[in-house]
């Protein structure tokens, strides 16, 4: 019987891909955990329970989530552009910067409208920090990766500086910090009093901002006449100079929204869970926002589900140092690995299945026949 090829669609590689990847991570993040005496299979039930097993784990993930759904859109949406911005962490920590210096200005009102102040403040911080690697980019022709990866590394040293030297709380003595946000001005949970009789916990408001915003940002990518040309800009720079779109102006508001989503996601550290700013903000949320956007293939629409993955591992890790008696920071390990696979099959991409290919039976051609030409 004849044979014909079905080729896998772009669709299916997009969501098979990072399975692969992420399956192949948790095979090798297994041996990992084999060679330390302990076992894989326990591990990979701890990494579950950890994350999903009941209403404590869940409200861990989705707190750990919330700032890496902005953090991935601060990889996406240059990578939509064409650029691969990595310096997400010093637009958080700046951010988280803006956020908790604001006071030191001004005094917000205590209500919604301060909370909102202090929060476009971060945004604007982390805005400003990215446009600067996206300028050095198109006008000083600097790789943006690296560029971005030294300001990010400028602006831990500048959050530090301002830390623990003029914005310093006197009352912060063993942990430097800023003087906390007044009341007024914090991030409550989702559910409000009732929030520790219910299963979203200490979960802020900072998730829903992130999955709105993925959403948004998804939908203004894909219906906009402006994210259209953004894309177009991604694809192909030259081709879009050549029908006249603003090249420059679309890779800068790319930078612009990107850094205003990672400083945004410092703000709400500040004012949803630490309530100052200090060296807990450091926490590397910058970095795992490229996995996630890497997983995600710089799609706004699937950073959520994504963040939410990764959030689960890193809730994990305390479980798994309790019960086998890993370093909490072995989840690290696990990311690692996951990044790595997620970049081999990137390179694969396209060739990877062509030795998948399931063949499918092919219609019988009728013989070319007097009475099949007169048919015709």
């Amino acid at each position: 019987m004849a044979t014909a090829t079905r080729p896998w669609t772009p669709a299916a590689e997009a969501v098979l891909l990072p399975l692969l990847a992420l399956g192949a991570a948790l095979l090798l993040f297994g041996l990992f955990v084999w060679l330390g005496g302990a076992s894989p299979v326990e591990a990979w039930q701890i990494l579950f329970l950890g994350a999903f097993g009941d209403a404590f784990s869940w409200q861990n993930t989705l707190l750990r989530a919330a700032p890496l759904m902005l953090t991935a859109l601060a990889v996406a949406l240059p990578a939509q552009a064409g650029l691969m911005m990595i310096g997400g962490e010093g637009a958080l920590v700046l951010g988280a910067l803006g956020c908790a210096g604001l006071p030191y200005l001004f005094g917000p009102p205590a209500n919604t409208v301060g909370s909102v102040m202090v929060l476009l403040a971060g945004a604007l911080m982390g805005a400003a920090w990215v446009w600067l690697a996206g300028w050095l980019r198109q006008w000083r022709g600097v790789n943006e990766t690296i560029s971005s990866l030294l300001l990010a590394y400028i602006a831990i040293a500048l959050f530090k500086h301002f830390v623990e030297g003029p914005m310093r709380d006197p009352a912060s003595l063993n942990k430097p910090s800023t003087h906390p946000l007044a009341e007024g001005l914090r991030i409550g949970p989702i559910m409000g009093d009732a929030a520790m009789e219910s299963w979203l916990g200490d979960v802020h408001w900072g998730l829903v901002i992130g999955i709105v915003l993925c959403v948004v940002c998804g939908a203004w990518l894909s219906f906009s006449a402006s994210g259209f040309a953004m894309r177009v800009v991604g694809g192909n720079a030259r081709a879009a100079r050549l029908v006249g779109l603003p090249t420059s102006r679309l890779i800068l508001l790319s930078c612009l929204l990107g850094g205003a989503a990672a400083g945004l996601a410092g703000a709400i550290e500040v004012a949803a869970v630490h309530n100052a700013a200090n060296a807990a903000v450091i926490a590397g949320l910058g970095y795992t926002g490229i996995l996630v956007s890497f997983v995600a293939r710089h799609n706004p629409w699937a950073i959520p589900p994504v963040a939410i993955l990764f959030g689960g591992f890193a809730a994990a890790g305390s479980l798994l140092q309790r019960r086998l008696g890993l370093p909490d920071a072995s989840v690290l390990v696990l990311q690692g690995f996951a990044f790595v696979f997620i970049l081999a099959t990137e390179a694969l991409r396209g060739r990877l299945f062509s030795l998948l290919v399931i063949k499918w039976p092919a219609r019988a051609e009728m013989p070319d026949t007097p009475l099949r030409k007169e048919a015709v």
